[in-house]
């Protein structure tokens, strides 16, 4: 087995003990397998570390969940942040332990820490893979029942995480109303 692919196998064993399922399946697992599928649709030459950190995203999530934090933003943020970084503890831990040296997995956590959005390459196309799968596969039940200004603002925001061609090609590949499809362009 190569170390790619034994820290993909790794990280899918960590995720397979999510409680919280989705379609018949451990949710961290399948939200895995669906960035490692988007990553390989957008960016079929990444590099082992970006496809490592894409797999390991979300690794052991609801081991930090959002209300054990307080609530509004700067709870919200605080959570992120924290999760950020054990993900990449957790993922320089199995990286180390498949055979990746310090430098790798450093930059893994360089990664999904997203240090450098906009600035760093990979860092960027991390981002842009995370907000395909959020468009592809949780946007819709997420919008179920919102308010449409209050959603129409977390598109924005999402829109402005993404790089130029992303948003480009999320206009391309999604159907969304006129009015969310504005924030994608320009």
């Amino acid at each position: 087995m190569s170390r790619l692919d034994a820290a993909l196998a790794a990280i899918d064993v960590a995720n397979t003990q999510d409680p919280d399922t989705h379609e018949g399946r451990p949710a961290a697992l399948l939200y895995g397998e669906r960035m490692s599928d988007e990553l390989a649709r957008l960016f079929p030459d990444a590099s082992d570390v970006l496809q490592i950190a894409a797999r390991g995203q979300h690794i052991e999530r609801w081991t930090s969940p959002r209300d054990s934090y307080p609530e509004g933003r700067a709870g919200y943020l605080a959570w992120r942040r924290d999760l950020g970084a054990f993900h990449a503890r957790r993922v320089a831990e199995i990286m180390r332990d498949a055979g990746y040296d310090e430098a790798e997995a450093e930059r893994a956590g360089t990664l999904l820490r997203k240090e450098g959005i906009k600035r760093d390459a990979e860092v960027q196309a991390l981002e842009d893979v995370i907000c395909f799968v959020f468009l592809r596969w949780y946007f819709a039940p997420f919008a179920d029942g919102r308010d449409a200004d209050a959603l129409l603002r977390i598109v924005e925001k999402t829109a402005r995480k993404m790089s130029a061609n992303a948003r480009a090609r999320a206009l391309r590949e999604f159907s969304l109303p006129e009015s969310l499809a504005a924030a994608f362009q320009g």
